[in-house]
């Protein structure tokens, strides 16, 4: 990023004091990925309560005025830190300031948690879809690291679709890590399967997730059926046109879109961050 623009970035600051019902939680790590990808962590109070695979609203105070934008947790429930997975948008109102945080920086975090990826709010079945595309990924990391997941269901299949293959860096790196896990790393190895795809730049899977599930191609690659409500449950995440596409395919399959209230064979998380 040129030095000007960094210049030129509006004042952030923390409240004093923080608002009622809100964060200000420290910076411990910052990893860039590409030019429009990063991840940061940080603290985790310990009164803090989420499940797997929410999102809370996360901001900054610019130029006197809190700007918050609804971000998935991408760590697990039972994690010390709290890691978020982002977006860098040039002209975006919170990205363009996030993505100059570093390690002593302070976020704003308010303390609820919500969201339709978890894993209540899906019946109990025999394989767990997670359809990602870019940064809809985060909620997926945090359910891959969660023993529940592997409980509940004996097959996780993790798809990934970005344009370019540098953007697939952060789900190899989470896999690769939830395999490796001293507690996790059995049954992900037994149960995890990972399908990174890109839609521009070469690689060995390429392709629109919603093109690779109506031509059959995605299910012919890993030798299992098409959608079968009764087996197969599926949580969807990424823009909001792959969102209504592939809700459209699930349904045509006859899955049923579930809630936390009522849960059913399909979810859609509906929150984004600019």
């Amino acid at each position: 990023m040129p030095e000007d623009r960094i210049a030129a970035a509006p004042q952030v600051r923390i409240p004093d004091p923080v608002p009622t019902g809100v964060y200000a939680l420290e910076v411990l790590r910052v990893t860039h990925y590409t030019d429009r990808l990063f991840a940061f962590r940080t603290e985790r109070p310990a009164e803090f309560r989420f499940r797997s695979g929410e999102f809370v609203m996360i901001g900054l105070e610019i130029e006197g005025k809190p700007l918050y934008r609804a971000y998935s947790i991408a760590s697990p429930s039972w994690d010390e830190e709290i890691e978020f997975f982002s977006i860098k948008v040039e002209d975006g109102p919170l990205t363009s300031v996030l993505q100059h945080l570093k390690p002593g920086d302070r976020v704003l975090m308010r303390k609820k948690a919500t969201g339709t990826l978890v894993n209540d709010a899906l019946l109990p079945g025999k394989r767990l879809w997670m359809l990602s595309t870019g940064t809809g990924i985060a909620p997926f990391a945090s359910l891959i690291r969660d023993p529940e997941t592997y409980e509940k269901f004996d097959q996780v299949i993790l798809t990934h679709s970005c344009r370019e293959v540098a953007e697939l860096a952060y789900g190899h790196e989470i896999v690769a890590e939830t395999k490796a896990n001293e507690l996790l790393g059995e049954m992900a190895t037994a149960q995890l399967i990972h399908v990174p795809a890109t839609t521009r730049e070469g690689y060995p899977t390429m392709g629109r997730i919603t093109t690779r599930i109506e031509d059959g191609s995605l299910f012919a690659a890993l030798c299992v059926p098409p959608f079968d409500p009764a087996h197969d449950r599926v949580m969807i995440c990424g823009s909001m046109e792959m969102l209504r596409d592939c809700k459209a395919l699930c349904e045509k399959a006859g899955l049923t879109e579930g809630a936390n209230n009522r849960p059913a064979e399909f979810v859609v998380e509906r929150a984004f961050v600019d």
